[in-house]
């Protein structure tokens, strides 16, 4: 017992510390209690099996589905329209919003959900994300009281009171403590999350280098001469290759892209095809052709040739609304030629990027003068910067040939960024499908299933660019962290530790009345849950708090919901929760922030349920 104690108390010090990762905290003190031989190795390694860790890798591609089809972008303007540029009103919006969403989904799923959406709200917002997230991840755990299912141990101690052969709860006998568990918690951290959470991870943005795609696009003007002209059926350029054409020396023209819609069987799959215009491309019906050029030359081609002009004579602001370069498999990026490079004085006809690369050359940016017309004969200076266009994996072949020129920023992180928008709505189905499946008991699938089958789903459906991007998206820091921390609840118990330091603290208050002892209880589970998971807290001390109750006659309902509160409404520790840990990340937080903010919001909160719940429900 001991030992275990010492494990325990040393790790919370290294957690506390920071100077070690919290996953590799979380590792020694595994091996230590294997070393020990408190727990056999099947048991230390359970923490790896074990449901809630899988649901929390399948929800973080979720989560990373919906950010990478644009789902969270979508539904964060519309959430925004609401809250305007008030840092207050998005604010109250993410807690309620998220509370509400938590009182029928589990806490950990409603994070994965909203993360990428509060992030992205932040970021129109001009509003730093770690003063958000943090209370997302706090606003999720209080939602959840609200719902008989809305945290685990609520139905842990629903289990307990059927066991005694006592009446059970209703679905919504959680209800008013759920409402004032939100109240109480967004008025506490509107404060404390302005004064220590403010100016968290605010040097995240400035780290990127190189332009973003838009700024690029707006910097080179390629919207204001980009046209789109559509392939229909009696067109003259069915079936002929666009070499074929000869539209640049014809016309001035470049094809730049053709957009093509997909026409095989499975359509659900994979909804666009974004083809480079390659010589050898044949051209289809209801193939969209993005061109750059003279709007006169650009009409004139459209009249020989029959096509369907799109953008037509419409005015600046709607051809904007309409048009835009897409970047889903093909991107652009800028390249300096160096002093001493062989392309100097070379036109960019012979230079051979398409021939070589397979990229195209959409503009040169010579000091501040900017070149987009008649390209092919213009010829290359020192210190020029070509914009070029083609597959990310082409853009990224470039950065290999040093010797002539430099890629400026990152093409496959610019790539990785990228939104496959027309993606979401078959994300949205799939985050809907999970929903239903975690929510309504009558589907005989258990919420880990759910999640599995949504995660898989999101990679098969072409929501992801590939797999290794939905691995890319799983955080196993914490993964790792609440896998090894697991097991340390089962070597407490198997000590006897947590019986021993329950009772006595239990015994001791006993004799003071009924508030002092659920106090104790309340306080005891608090505290216990800063170390092991919240459903094992609750597991452990509900049978005791039970008991506790039957010895001094009194109702044992108020009890167990200290035993609930007390567990799930932990926040002084990244990892007594999957949310605090899942959010940790991304808010670029520390443990001594969840101290910070976590622990005065932990001990109001027990103050005033101390008080609240006789009230709901008597002894």
């Amino acid at each position: 017992m001991l030992v275990t104690i010492i494990i325990l108390v040393l790790s919370a010090v290294f957690f506390v510390n920071g100077k070690i990762r919290s996953d590799l905290v979380a590792l020694c003190a595994l091996v230590a209690l294997l070393v020990f031989q408190i727990l056999t190795p099947d048991e230390a390694l359970s923490g790896f099996s074990n449901s809630v860790v899988i649901m929390m890798i399948g929800l973080f591609v979720v989560g990373g589905a919906i950010f990478q089809t644009g789902l969270a972008k979508m539904m964060s303007s519309r959430i925004l329209k609401l809250a305007g540029t008030s840092e207050i009103r998005l604010f109250l919006l993410v807690m309620l919003v998220t509370s509400a969403i938590g009182a029928f989904v589990s806490n950990t799923g409603t994070v994965a959900l909203m993360l990428p959406i509060v992030v992205s709200l932040a970021v129109s917002a001009g509003m730093n994300q770690s003063r958000l997230l943090m209370p997302l991840a706090f606003a999720s755990s209080m939602g959840g009281m609200m719902t008989l299912i809305g945290t685990p141990p609520n139905l842990v101690i629903q289990n307990t009171l059927t066991s005694a052969g006592m009446e059970p709860l209703s679905f919504f006998s959680f209800f008013p403590v759920g409402l004032v568990c939100v109240a109480v918690g967004t008025l506490v951290l509107m404060p404390l999350s302005k004064w220590f959470l403010s100016k968290k991870g605010q040097k995240e943005g400035n780290a990127l280098t190189g332009k973003s795609l838009k700024q690029l696009v707006k910097e080179y003007g390629l919207s204001s001469n980009l046209f789109r002209l559509q392939v229909i059926e009696d067109s003259r350029l069915l079936g002929k290759t666009i070499i074929e054409l000869d539209i640049r020396r014809k016309y001035g023209l470049n094809i730049l892209e053709v957009r093509r819609g997909d026409v095989s069987q499975h359509r659900f799959l994979k909804t666009i095809t974004q083809k480079l215009a390659a010589p050898d491309t044949i051209l289809q019906a209801e193939d969209i052709l993005y061109v750059t050029g003279d709007i006169e030359k650009v009409q004139l081609f459209a009249e020989d040739y029959l096509l369907g002009m799109l953008d037509g004579h419409a005015t600046e602001e709607t051809l904007q609304k309409n048009k835009s370069l897409e970047f889903y498999d093909i991107g652009i990026a800028e390249i300096v030629v160096m002093p001493a490079s062989g392309l100097i004085n070379q036109t960019i006809k012979d230079a051979g990027f398409r021939d070589k690369f397979n990229v195209n050359v959409l503009g040169i940016r010579r000091k501040t003068e900017y070149i987009l017309q008649d390209l092919g004969s213009e010829r290359i200076h020192s210190g020029d910067v070509l914009l070029v266009q083609g597959t990310w994996s082409n853009i990224a072949r470039l950065g290999k040939e040093d010797a002539d020129w430099v890629v400026l920023g990152q093409p496959l992180a610019e790539a990785a960024k990228v939104t496959l928008d027309y993606k979401a709505p078959v994300a949205a189905a799939i985050m809907i499908l999970m929903v239903v499946m975690m929510v309504f008991d009558f589907i005989p699938i258990a919420p880990v299933t759910a999640v599995m089958i949504a995660g898989i789903l999101m990679v098969l459906t072409g929501c992801f660019r590939n797999v290794e991007a939905a691995y890319k998206t799983i955080n196993w820091e914490s993964i790792v962290l609440i896998a090894a921390m697991l097991p340390m609840s089962l070597a407490l118990e198997k000590t006897g530790a947590s019986e021993y330091i329950s009772n006595t603290l239990v015994s001791g208050l006993g004799a003071y009345g009924p508030v002092a002892l659920m106090a104790g209880i309340y306080f005891t589970t608090s505290l216990m849950t800063m170390f092991i998971s919240n459903t094992a807290t609750a597991v452990l001390l509900a049978p005791i708090a039970l008991h506790s109750a039957i010895q001094i006659g009194v109702s044992p309902v108020p009890f167990l919901f200290a035993v609930t509160v007390g567990a799930s409404m932990c926040f002084a520790s990244p990892f007594s929760t999957p949310p605090n840990a899942l959010v940790m990340p991304a808010g670029q937080y520390t443990f001594m922030d969840y101290v910070k903010v976590g622990l005065p919001l932990q001990i109001i909160m027990g103050i005033v349920m101390i008080f609240v719940l006789p009230l709901f429900f008597p002894f």
